[in-house]
């Protein structure tokens, strides 16, 4: 993100984040661990799950109570780092 996107959230606020991968088994689970790990009070039940046309890939989109840059920065690492994912917005 840059400097000025930064300065345009202001916490606590709610925050989409959409993640996509693969619709391989254990996808969307292990995705909501790391979700929880970085938003404890996410509503697991909230999260959005569609599939592509062709069904080959899903989309996940977790609104989360974002409550720094930090947070979210460390999320996206974590997300984006896994190795089921491919492209975290």
């Amino acid at each position: 993100m840059t400097e000025e996107q930064t300065t345009l959230l202001e916490f606590p606020c709610a925050f989409p984040v959409k993640i996509m991968g693969e619709a391989k088994d254990g996808f969307a689970d292990s995705m909501l661990e790391i979700v929880l790990r970085h938003a404890p009070d996410f509503t697991p039940a909230s999260m959005e799950m569609k599939a592509s046309s062709a069904g080959k890939y899903v989309s996940l989109t977790c609104t989360i109570t974002a409550v720094s840059q930090a947070q979210l920065d460390a999320l996206y690492r974590e997300i984006s780092g896994h190795p089921m994912v491919s492209m975290a917005l």
